[in-house]
């Protein structure tokens, strides 16, 4: 029982896909002694202000990806300080799941967590070429020698980078998305080269390498009066002794590693349909940043997700990795949601994970089951830390959850602002949404660093509230009390959500750094003069512009959720018990 079960166990971890795991960086660019560690999932979405040390992350990836070449040496201006330190050299530790098919041996393998893990680090004692280490996991330590054996070995075995920075030249934003093009070019030879058909019948290519053996066979054959002649010189010479010098030309050997389909330099160029086309470097930043893009779009589309099980499973095709410095540049607003749909769904191929930094909420999708979101910021003494915001297996969303962020997110694309920093406070609707934002645009600095969640109705308040506990950060939730019956003396569904928000509430590890507040019975009745069914933000916004005592009451319900220490106006109510509103309203 006890071999099944390990053989079982095996057999899950061998057939694990290849992929980046964990990402551990100190004293590399603006990242400090302080280590900061990225786990990674199939979508890493890095936030947080400028100069925090979002980029650094990007390019610690890449260089340790460019071992053996120029790329891989540091300059002295990413060493800390500019300064060569011996007790803080820079170092990068990169941890890979593997499996069977690119396994570096049992020595590197660490299998305790269900994956094989390999471990590999690079420290830099002085500008220039790193030295790699492997983890010997027999003996629990850091070795000489590494897992792989040369660089360039090593680097095929693990996800190939893609970088697209910011503000990169033209011609390495070309370079980039040709690399992206030939990624797809490559996967179309793969399939195109197969020599043998699912029903065992040669294909096309296949019957071409048997028509090259052919006439290499008889080019040897038609020449091997004057090799031998060759080899008989050249054995008469007597270099050597007894040895004699003979000559085979392979004729047979990897035929199809001698076949090249593309130029070596491809170019990739754009203008109109019947006109002159030039290439892509001499376009505009916009132009260059939708066709890729479009090259993004069409491995989604048309990649690797489409082909068959059998061919799936006999592939041994290197996996991706996507990075990309804040992809909302140079983009239309209305192409901006296209774009976070294209980033989201690229790991669907299967053999591709996404690492980008963004400002922009819109590339924030709460909803996904594949993402992670970090915020990279600086500490009160100014090191680095990357701090995990948002794991969907940690928050726990249930299928409704996803359900209502998602319409959220469709809705309201910058929901997710309350990643990027700041005070939370989650209101129900478009009326409170646009009475706070009125008085924290008139308010100059005070208000300045608060975000108010707009949850577009009252259901989705429990989910939001479930990813802000993840943060164990303070926050506040406004919403209407409601009454517990109809308008046709039916029980209130809207009623019975104060509970689902409380229980929610409740479940923050510690209770006390949230604030939940109830407008009784709503806000426009305990707030405003009167009740409209129609335009509702509309009415709220004229009635504080011309009002001063409605103002000054917002203004303090504001305060009040922006300060838990500041009393709360009149018809407003903080409560952690369903029977403090049943009274109150009742009193109404």
């Amino acid at each position: 029982m006890r071999d099944s079960l390990q053989q079982s166990f095996d057999e899950e971890v061998t057939t694990s896909r290849p992929r980046l795991h964990k990402l551990k960086i100190k004293n590399f660019r603006a990242i400090g002694p302080t280590p900061v560690t990225i786990d990674l999932d199939e979508i890493v979405v890095l936030v947080g202000p400028n100069n925090a040390g979002k980029s650094s992350i990007l390019r610690a990836y890449q260089v340790v990806m460019s071992e053996g070449s120029n790329n891989a040496k540091l300059t002295i201006d990413d060493f800390p300080n500019k300064v060569v330190d011996p007790n803080n050299a820079p170092e990068i530790e990169l941890y890979s799941i593997v499996n069977s098919e690119n396994s570096p041996g049992k020595r590197w393998i660490d299998s305790s967590s269900g994956e094989m893990i390999v471990r590999e680090r690079w420290k830099w004692g002085e500008p220039g070429s790193p030295r790699r280490q492997g983890y010997d996991a027999e003996i629990n330590d850091w070795a000489e020698e590494v897992p792989w054996g040369a660089a360039n070995i090593a680097n095929s075995r693990r996800p190939e980078p893609h970088r697209v920075d910011a503000f990169e030249n033209p011609e390495d934003q070309a370079k980039s998305i040709i690399k992206i093009l030939e990624s797809i070019l490559n996967e179309k030879v793969k399939e195109v080269t197969s020599n043998i058909e699912a029903d065992g019948d040669k294909t096309e290519f296949g019957s071409l390498l048997e028509q090259i053996k052919g006439i290499q066979k008889k080019i040897v054959a038609e020449s091997e009066s004057q090799i031998s002649l060759v080899e008989s010189e050249l054995t008469s010479y007597k270099v050597f002794p007894g040895y004699q010098v003979s000559f085979d030309a392979k004729p047979e050997d990897e035929i199809e590693k001698t076949i090249s389909f593309f130029k070596s330099s491809p170019q990739l160029l754009m203008g109109p349909e019947n006109g002159f086309k030039s290439d892509i470097e001499k376009q505009g930043s916009g132009a260059r940043r939708t066709l890729l893009w479009a090259a993004l779009r069409y491995i989604t589309e048309n990649g690797y997700h489409k082909k068959s099980k059998k061919d799936r499973q006999s592939s041994l095709e290197r996996p991706n990795v996507l990075l990309i410095d804040e992809p909302e540049l140079c983009l239309h607003p209305s192409a901006i949601r296209e774009a976070c749909k294209v980033l989201y769904d690229l790991p669907k191929n299967n053999n591709w994970q996404v690492m980008v930094t963004t400002h922009s909420p819109a590339f924030i999708d709460l909803s996904r089951d594949n993402t992670t979101i970090v915020r990279v910021e600086r500490d009160i003494e100014g090191a680095i830390q990357g701090t995990t915001l948002f794991r969907p297996d940690k928050v726990k969303l249930d299928e409704d959850d996803k359900r209502l962020l998602k319409l959220l997110n469709q809705f309201d694309p910058y929901v997710a602002e309350f990643f990027f920093g700041g005070r939370a406070i989650i209101v129900e609707g478009d009326t409170e949404y646009t009475a706070f934002k009125y008085v924290i645009n008139n308010e100059g600095d005070f208000f300045k660093d608060t975000h108010v969640i707009r949850a577009r109705g009252k259901a989705t308040i429990a989910s939001l509230v479930k990813i802000l506990n993840h943060f164990n950060c303070s926050y506040s939730v406004l919403h209407d009390s409601d009454t517990p019956l109809n308008k046709n003396n039916g029980k209130s569904a809207a009623w019975g959500t104060n509970n689902n928000i409380l229980d929610s509430v409740k479940q923050h590890s510690t209770p006390w750094k949230v604030r939940l507040v109830s407008s009784i019975k709503n806000f426009e009745s305990a707030f405003l003069s009167k009740e409209v069914s129609s335009d509702k933000p509309y009415n709220a916004l004229m009635e504080l512009t011309r009002d001063d005592e409605a103002y000054k009451s917002i203004r303090d319900l504001l305060h009040s959720l922006y300060d838990h220490n500041h009393d709360l106006p009149k018809g407003a109510m903080e409560w952690d018990h369903i029977s403090q509103l049943e009274k109150v309203v009742s009193d109404v």
